[in-house]
């Protein structure tokens, strides 16, 4: 099914309203942002720039300022300072009504005295579409999201998924610029997650919609986004593709936040670091000379015939692979990631190596 196009107020005949081309998405820039709630700095100065059609995910422990940065570019907050724009047109002062942005929060927020298909319509009525048209364009949206024979039901006859796919419907339906997502899926069991996200990406794909994702499940942004904004008190730490901030974490944050590490104490010396008997070569840029902390992913620890002495402290099947938790002889612990088929015991002793591959490093006690 192709994209639906934004709503105007003009009338057009039956055919236009199904006419579904893509519409070139928006280009979305925050300068400066800052906002302040009774003398707390909850931003403290973002900058972002979205590319027309991009999936950006805002990615942060609780506290960050995710949720704040998104209500702040749909207009529900008011920011302190600094600029929102929207294809060049500055909208900081522009209600909420007037953004032209779709909107999906963690909480449904479906009307249960209306069916699925009022309630998919409920914005059309809002902008004062004809009856006709606004039938054939919810239809339409609860076909893109997979509930087309569900119109005539009321939200306590759905499923949690199921009403989620409703409030994607009903925040498409009106045709905007941009779409946020507020943790629209941390209330659903983790198959019906995994299902939505990739549904929410196809559709966001098709439609070529400038999307913003807020979520705290890295699992999530790491899937689904273009790229990945790691907040951290109010502002963005690091900003990039998913490999990258992986791969290539800027700080010890976004290293230990971003996926799992292992931090371990080591010397730098020019590019090389030195640690668990090991020399490593450095991953970007490092500190001066000196003791660091080195940031080993599990996958880059193996068990090998001779080495690293350990003992196995637990060990965990997560489906396609094992993780197991090892303690060094002077208690340091650290996490391997290995095929499903080793199978370590606890108390097992066992020898460790690392792959050689490059590390993050950042100066010690930073």
């Amino acid at each position: 099914m192709t994209p639906l196009t934004r709503t105007t107020c003009t009338a057009t005949t039956a055919s236009d309203a199904t006419s579904m081309e893509p519409r070139a998405g928006a280009t979305v820039e925050l300068r400066n942002v800052v906002k302040d709630y009774s003398g707390h700095r909850a931003l403290t100065g973002v900058n972002l720039v979205m590319a027309p059609g991009e999936f950006v995910a805002l990615l942060g422990p609780s506290g960050c300022g995710k949720t704040t940065v998104l209500r702040a570019l749909s207009g529900l907050e008011s920011i302190s300072d600094g600029r929102i724009s929207i294809d060049g047109e500055d909208v900081s002062l522009t209600p909420v009504n007037k953004r032209d942005i779709g909107m999906v929060f963690q909480a449904y927020s479906l009307f249960p005295h209306m069916t699925v298909q009022q309630n998919v319509e409920f914005g059309l009525r809002m902008r004062r579409v004809d009856s006709a048209r606004r039938r054939i364009r919810a239809a339409e949206a609860l076909e893109m999201v997979g509930l087309g024979d569900l119109g005539a039901r009321y939200a306590h006859q759905l499923s949690g998924g199921q009403q989620q796919r409703v409030a994607l419907a009903r925040a498409l339906v009106t045709r905007p610029r941009v779409l946020l997502l507020d943790e629209p899926l941390s209330a659903l069991d983790a198959k019906v997650r995994a299902q939505l996200r990739d549904e929410i990406r196809r559709i966001q794909t098709e439609l070529g919609i400038t999307t913003l994702f807020v979520t705290h499940d890295q699992e999530e942004a790491l899937a689904v986004a273009d790229r990945v904004a790691v907040m951290r008190e109010g502002n963005i730490e690091q900003i990039g593709t998913p490999e990258d901030l992986y791969s290539r974490p800027a700080t010890s944050f976004v290293a230990t936040f971003v996926g799992l590490s292992n931090p371990v104490e080591g010397m730098l010396v020019g590019d090389t670091v030195t640690v668990l008997g090991a020399s490593l070569p450095l991953l970007g840029t490092g500190p001066a000379n000196g003791p660091v902390t080195a940031y080993i992913r599990p996958e880059d620890i193996e068990f090998a015939p001779d080495g690293l002495a350990a003992v196995v402290v637990v060990s965990s099947f997560l489906g396609s692979m094992r993780r197991s938790q090892v303690r060094l002889s002077d208690g340091t612990l650290l996490f391997v990631q290995h095929e499903v088929r080793v199978r370590p015991e606890p108390g097992e002793a066992v020898h460790l190596r690392l792959t050689g591959r490059p590390v993050a490093v950042s100066a010690r006690g930073v």
